[in-house]
């Protein structure tokens, strides 16, 4: 997840303690004319995304003279990695496009004062608005607004799968199938990854579920239930078996994130668990080199489910321009913007008038057509364990246990027994640096 727009050491560069820097300028004699307020935004993209955006803001700042938007476009990681500490030392951009959308919230600010129309945003983001508010925050604020939603979903290689002439697995597939159908035509094209994963906790939570997993129990982690353990043996069995690769997961270490985006445009990959986020990426990175498209998500002994999730444009708390911020963020919002943003990235909307009207997408790829219509059914089956675990302002820390102990027991660097223990250790661990006890 990456633009090779600017490097994150540029981009970053610019946030110091003062977020916002308005210059003076000084006109004819007795007269003096106030320069455009700046506002800031931290961004990153999976496809078109920023470029796209850019062009929006082009016209918005011709509609709003008095303000300048300023897209500072870095990689994911920076985003991950970096974002958290800045937004901790009171520095930052004004607004940010996040993924961790429960873990910074602290961090937000709440635009309801400041909308001229906060209706429409109860009308139309009622279902992901909670996802952003703050523990001891405003129960009806405004934090941000989604970006895109996001659905974990298999992408296959058809083409691979014709060339082994092995059929699809059908739509209620259960994960064992595809297990069993992606090594063997790994076997006979010799695709080097079966099945790959990216290296995330939040991808593996809706294998979890689908195996039974609780995730939650209230307010609190539910995590190492039976549910949860015998999907990541699957996992644990996968990779030594050679349906998984230690190739991709074992290259790196501790919570590190690794896709296997690359290697899936390169056709090393049959079966390839990520997400919509994908689709506009594939569309330009694959075109025509050879056929894919997603399928509905595996099932497991109690569902059939996807992770929901994607990426807000959030508005941070210790912006000097929390008016300025507001308008911004409203104009994304508004229905034509949102609409032809969504159109022209290949995402889901997270608003409902748009999903009762659909979204005419901009593209003539037959493989993005087939899987962007298999993804809208796939996200009303989508279970409520799963929203739930989305919106849990704390499921970064279960997520990075999941992510570094499997890892650690993929590398026999530990059972996989001991790795369900140090999770639960780490979880302790996270949450106590909250102020939280868990058993």
């Amino acid at each position: 997840m990456f633009t090779r727009i600017k490097t994150a050491a540029a981009s970053l560069a610019v946030f110091g303690a003062t977020t916002l820097v308005v210059f003076g300028f000084m006109g004819p004699a007795n007269a003096q004319t106030a320069p455009p307020t700046q506002v800031r935004i931290m961004w990153y993209s999976d496809g078109n995304e920023g470029e796209v955006l850019r062009d929006l803001l082009d016209r918005f700042e011709k509609q709003n003279a008095d303000i300048k938007v300023v897209l500072d476009r870095v990689p994911y990681k920076s985003i991950v990695e970096q974002l958290p500490a800045l937004l901790d030392s009171g520095q930052g951009p004004d607004l940010a496009r996040v993924t961790d959308l429960g873990g910074l919230a602290r961090h937000y600010l709440d635009v309801r004062p400041y909308l001229k129309n906060a209706a429409y945003f109860d009308e139309n983001f009622a279902s992901t608005l909670p996802w952003f508010r703050p523990s001891g925050g405003s129960k009806n604020g405004i934090y941000g607004v989604m970006s895109q939603l996001a659905l974990t979903i298999p992408f296959v290689n058809v083409t691979l799968f014709e060339q082994a002439g092995i059929p699809l697995p059908g739509p209620k597939a259960t994960w064992d199938d595809w297990a069993k159908a992606s090594k063997a035509v790994a076997d006979k094209v010799k695709a080097p990854y079966p099945i790959a994963f990216d290296r995330s906790g939040h991808r593996v939570s809706g294998l979890a579920i689908s195996m039974g997993g609780k995730m939650l129990d209230g307010d609190k982690p539910a995590l190492l239930d039976d549910g949860f353990k015998s999907a990541m043996k699957k996992v644990y069995d996968w990779h030594g078996n050679g349906t998984m690769s230690k190739a991709h997961w074992g290259s790196a270490g501790g919570t590190t994130y690794r896709g296997a985006n690359d290697e899936f445009a390169n056709a090393q990959v049959v079966f390839y668990m990520s997400g919509t986020w994908q689709l506009p990426q594939f569309a330009k990175t694959i075109g025509k080199s050879f056929n894919w498209q997603a399928v509905p998500n595996p099932c497991g002994t109690v569902g059939c489910t996807g992770m929901p999730g994607g990426a807000a444009l959030v508005p941070i708390k210790a912006s000097k321009h929390p008016r300025e911020v507001a308008r911004v963020l409203e104009y994304f919002a508004s229905e034509p913007v949102y609409q032809e943003y969504h159109a022209r990235t290949l995402f889901l909307p997270a608003h409902a008038g748009l999903a009762k009207k659909g979204v005419p997408y901009q593209t003539e790829d037959s493989n993005v057509k087939k899987s962007l219509a298999v993804a809208v059914e796939q996200v009303a089956l989508t279970s409520p364990i799963a929203y739930q675990l989305q919106g849990y302002e704390h499921n970064r820390i279960m997520f990075n246990a999941i992510i570094s102990r499997v890892n650690q027991a993929i590398n026999n660097e530990m059972s996989l027994n001991d790795s369900f223990t140090r999770m639960q250790s780490d979880m302790v661990e996270g949450f106590a640096a909250k102020g939280i006890k868990i058993p």
